[in-house]
């Protein structure tokens, strides 16, 4: 099969095909990162939904299940990032992506122990910001993604040209990516690398709970929204709790009555236990592409498959 030669992403992690799996809170556990990870790609452990001690049974236990380089995602706002962090550093993962807080707090650290370092942004403001602390690549992730979102509501493929007129290093697209045409669309736009979240969150490694991933399966056009925008704007699926949500914003709630609303532990609610009424049920708008149950092995392969299929059909 022919080789991505000119992919910075693939030559930066040493892995085969520059595809990331998102590490999604309560999704991106050691099965699915190892399970990706194995399948050519780079997996992810998802950081955000774990203590510092979990988190180290998660890279044991990964690294257990494959010989391939893997990561793990760190949301800088996680009220114990520093343990999280002294995790990492203890047990030398060669590989953080960061998000959700300023880069230039941890990732010099990080690459003084040899790490490579990846921030999520979702505007040039942030990718000059982030570039300028010294990660080696970032993630451009359009509005179109599942949970945490920018504010600015930049869609991915507007995204991607205007960081690439800012920044020189590496970009990974994400945001709305599917399958071989989107990653192929995203080369275009200047990208070297894709991040793949929602069809990772519904495969049969992912560690969410079988009722979200069969609703999530059954959506269609129209069944996320952009939400709680006064708080943090956060993509979700339609329930019960998301309509609450709409209908209080709608009559102009405040900052705290939506804090009040969501509580705590929404999302491992929806995703993780599988309360589709009253959880917080993050995916992105790619969920209404989603219909059947995949191994990550299917995934990459169907990814990678598409990609050159569609490549040559464009350029004969």
């Amino acid at each position: 099969m022919e080789q991505f030669f000119s992919s910075r992403v693939a030559n930066l992690f040493k892995i085969e095909y520059p595809i990331i799996q998102g590490g999604m809170v309560w999704c991106s556990g050691y099965k699915l990162a190892a399970a990706v990870s194995n399948s050519g790609g780079l997996g992810l452990i998802g950081a955000g939904s774990m203590t510092p001690e979990i988190l180290e049974e998660h890279i044991q236990k990964t690294r257990k299940n494959t010989n391939k380089p893997f990561g793990v995602n760190v949301p800088l706002i996680h009220r114990n990032a520093a343990g999280l962090i002294e995790v990492i550093l203890r047990n030398n993962v060669e590989i953080v992506f960061t998000s959700a807080g300023n880069p230039a707090q941890w990732t010099q650290v990080l690459k003084s122990s040899g790490c490579k370092v990846v921030h999520v942004i979702a505007n040039t403001k942030f990718a000059v910001k982030a570039a300028d602390s010294g990660v080696d690549a970032i993630v451009a992730e359009g509005f179109e993604a599942g949970g945490h979102n920018g504010r600015e509501e930049t869609t991915t493929f507007v995204l991607l040209p205007l960081i690439r007129q800012v920044v020189n290093i590496p970009i990974i697209a994400a945001g709305g990516i599917y399958n071989g045409s989107s990653m192929l669309a995203s080369f275009a736009l200047g990208a070297e690398g894709i991040q793949v979240g929602s069809r990772f969150a519904v495969c049969k490694e992912s560690s969410a709970h079988e009722k979200f991933k069969n609703y999530v399966l059954q959506s269609f056009e129209g069944s996320t929204r952009l939400l709680l925008k006064r708080l943090i704007p956060v993509r979700l699926m339609l329930n019960e709790f998301a309509i609450q949500v709409t209908e209080a914003e709608n009559r102009g709630a405040g900052v705290n009555e939506l804090a009040e609303l969501l509580g705590s532990g929404r999302c491992k609610k929806g995703v993780f236990e599988g309360d589709l009424v009253e959880g917080e049920l993050e995916i992105g708008q790619v969920a209404a592409l989603m219909n059947k149950y995949e191994s990550a092995q299917e995934i990459i392969n169907d990814i990678i498959d598409g990609y050159f299929k569609e490549k040559n059909r464009i350029c004969g």
